[in-house]
């Protein structure tokens, strides 16, 4: 039997379903879970084994015999914790039937399924009694049922039914509860994440341009609604100033009855410094015992007095809100911060004080991370009456616009780039065609005093938000949007036109790695008959670099963890490793490296050139080469990134935005995802330049991928 699954195309720009083996969705899932980055973070599961051993304690002290429910296995580690410490029974429950057949293997090799027994369902379908899953309720609960928002992975639902159906009145759980922490600030960096800024296109008095402004339904739209995740250890605490101390916003009791009921909680603070209240940075804590002696925390690395000292997590983040619109505060001015949830997320907001009621209110002391140099404002909770509304986009900008890419709009050098490139080529006779989407291109070829401009646009949503901006800046019927795609494209359409500058950024909404944006290529072929003779294409041509490295920590999510703690879980390993052989390890995946660290051990090179200027091959393109190691380290493997070359002066990367640094260190553009292939194994390089990273890539027209293959030669 077979499967479907979607693709991005970069042959035509659009996420395609092709057949796969009916394994693919198995393995996929396996390959790109992150069960091995949580297992290789140490400072998770010493905490966790210090709860267990804890509460397993605390039961024993009862005259209890301990039962435990595990909601959420995986690999059964934290099961094999608590028969260690002493449990009598762990049920250990796992929805994923893959991780459980894992589970029981590894149970078993570790010599413990005499106490351990594995259940594939979702906790919600257990059942206890004498004929069912469980044969009693458990007085202890163990889970790891969290997300970088806390609650975003179904936390609050699992936790109801257990209480409800599950567990023992009064029993004791691991975590025993969690905090969650927010920090109002006013950082333009983040803000330009999700509201766009005025655009300068020109250069002054006399010159051609304008200054464009964004339509007013984007100024006064709420924005998406979903939570911004990432390693906000790598937002530099320069690019922010803080507003509020840190807020204790809510906490959870998973010892107690836990309701998916909406809520809303708020902190009252007095501001700290004068500026605009636009964003809230928020993490949580997890305290796995009662007293609070053992705490798990999810703190950026700047509250630490030590940052290196901050445990690094993939699995869990910190999170990024956006304030439905941003408000001028004053220093001293008193304002409450609100806090509203269902069951899955989270939501802010900011009011003055006398606009919150009071209804009710609970105050205890924070558990601020080891070393914090951030004052805490202690919780003191209230729960408004009236909860301020969950955000909804709806000037449709946020829809077809991701958080990188409102960056990449307002990033200044970046259009400044675009708009000295086209001035150089247009002229007043000059017809041109724009092939991105969502792209403001073609509103800067008609500012800059192009003839007659047209776009292809790939959705009447990016079509409409583009007509919302010609209009707010008073040229309407300057631009001719089409929606139509490339191949379908006619003189018609054209009004007998030859298009004499075809442009592009070029970004696609659907294009995954770096060289799916090649999808313009296709385009530029399509589109050939419509080309004036010598007309310009801009970008002209595009270059694939690439650059051996190590990295700081992301190496952890494809790391074998042998032995965790004490346990042997290879049985993991060895199934991740088959799944990621079945297709993934052949494959280059997409992150984005400024928020993962790393040091260039060889020089960066462009290792394959497309010429845009000229119609796409019909035969593959290869490359083969070598790239000595310059630096000590350990080569984990290679970031790959496009560059555009718009014009002979000009460039733009989607990779590297500045020089390596003499020790090796990175600076990436935070707009794209790049490319990263993991070395089977990773090599210790001496830095002395014998022994080098070979490549070999293939770039099918066909199909539009390229195929890469790396490893390491020496003398």
């Amino acid at each position: 039997m077979k499967t479907f699954c979607g693709r991005a195309n970069p042959t035509t720009g659009a996420l395609d379903w092709v057949e796969a083996s009916e394994e693919y969705d198995y393995h996929q899932e396996i390959a790109r879970s992150c069960y091995a980055d949580m297992l290789h973070d140490h400072d998770r599961n010493i905490k966790y084994y210090e709860g267990i051993r804890a509460a397993v304690r605390r039961v024993k002290a009862r005259g209890e015999r301990v039962v435990v429910l595990d909601i959420g296995t995986g690999t059964g580690l934290l099961s094999m914790m608590a028969v260690t410490a002493g449990a009598d029974r762990c049920y250990a429950v796992e929805v994923f039937k893959p991780m459980a057949e894992a589970a029981q293997t590894i149970v078993k090799k570790n010599g413990f399924s005499d106490k351990i027994k594995i259940i594939n369902k979702h906790s919600t379908d257990v059942t206890v009694g004498e004929d069912g899953d469980m044969q009693e309720k458990a007085n202890v609960l163990i889970t790891e049922l969290f997300d970088t928002e806390l609650i975003g992975e179904g936390a609050l639902p699992s936790y109801e039914h257990a209480h409800l159906h599950l567990v023992q009145a009064g029993c004791e759980a691991v975590p025993h509860r969690a905090t969650v922490y927010a920090q109002l600030v006013e950082s333009e960096l983040l803000w330009s994440w999700t509201q766009l800024q005025p655009l300068q296109v020109g250069e002054g008095e006399g010159q051609r341009g304008a200054r464009l402004l964004p339509p007013p339904a984007l100024t006064r739209c709420a924005g998406a609604h979903s939570v911004c995740d990432i390693q906000l250890s790598q937002v530099h605490p320069g690019s922010f100033t803080a507003l509020s101390p840190v807020c204790t916003m809510f906490r959870v009791d998973f010892s107690k009855p836990v309701s998916t009921s909406p809520q809303s909680h708020s902190s009252h603070f007095l501001v700290e410094s004068s500026g605009r209240a636009q964003v809230v940075l928020s993490w949580w804590d997890l305290h796995m015992d009662p007293e609070g002696h053992i705490v798990c925390s999810m703190a950026p690395s700047w509250t630490y007095q030590d940052p290196s000292s901050a445990p690094w997590r993939d699995h869990w983040m910190q999170s990024v809100y956006f304030l439905p619109a941003e408000r001028s505060v004053t220093a001293g001015e008193e304002l409450s911060l609100t806090v509203c949830h269902d069951d899955y997320s989270l939501w802010f907001s900011v009011q003055p004080r006398r606009f919150v009621s009071l209804y009710s209110q609970s105050v205890g002391s924070v558990y601020s991370p080891a070393g914090s140099q951030v004052r805490f404002l202690p919780l003191c909770s209230f729960q408004t009456e009236a909860p301020p509304p969950r955000p909804c986009c709806t000037c449709q900008a946020h829809l077809i616009w991701n958080r990188p890419r409102f960056g990449e709009l307002n990033d200044r050098r970046r259009t400044e780039s675009f708009v000295s490139a086209l001035r150089s080529v247009l002229t007043e006779d000059s017809v041109c065609l724009s092939v991105s989407d969502g792209s403001l291109l073609p509103v800067f070829a008609h500012a800059l005093g192009a003839k007659k401009v047209f776009a292809l646009e790939n959705s009447r949503m990016s079509k409409q938000v583009v007509q919302q901006f010609l209009e707010s800046n008073s040229m309407s019927g300057g631009v001719d949007l089409l929606e139509i795609r490339p191949e379908q494209l006619s003189s018609k359409e054209l009004g007998g036109e030859q298009i004499s500058v075809l442009m592009a950024e070029p970004y696609f909404s659907t294009s995954l790695l770096p060289w799916h944006s090649l999808f313009f290529w296709y385009c530029r072929t399509a589109l050939s008959g419509l080309l004036k003779p010598g007309a310009t294409v801009l970008p002209g041509s595009a270059s694939l670099h690439l650059l051996g490295v190590q990295f700081q920590d992301l190496w952890r999510i494809r790391a074998p963890c042998g032995t965790c703690e004490g346990f042997d879980v290879s049985p993991m390993d060895h199934m991740v490793q088959h799944s990621l052989d079945f297709r993934e390890s052949r494959e280059a995946e997409p992150h984005p490296l400024w928020e993962y660290p790393c040091r260039a051990l060889t020089d960066p090179s462009p290792v394959m050139t497309f010429d845009f200027t000229q119609c796409l091959p019909q035969q593959p393109v290869s490359s083969q080469g070598s790239l000595p190691f310059i630096r000590d380290g350990c080569c984990h493997g290679v970031a790959l990134w496009m560059e555009y070359q718009l014009t002979k002066d000009i460039r733009v990367s989607a990779g590297l935005n500045g020089p390596i640094s003499e020790q090796g260190a990175c600076q990436w553009t935070r707009h794209r995802k790049q490319g990263v292939y993991f070395l089977r194994t990773p090599w210790e390089s001496s830095g002395d330049g014998s022994a080098s990273l070979t490549y070999s890539l293939t770039f099918q027209p066909q199909t539009g991928d390229i195929s890469v293959d790396f490893g390491v030669s020496s003398e």
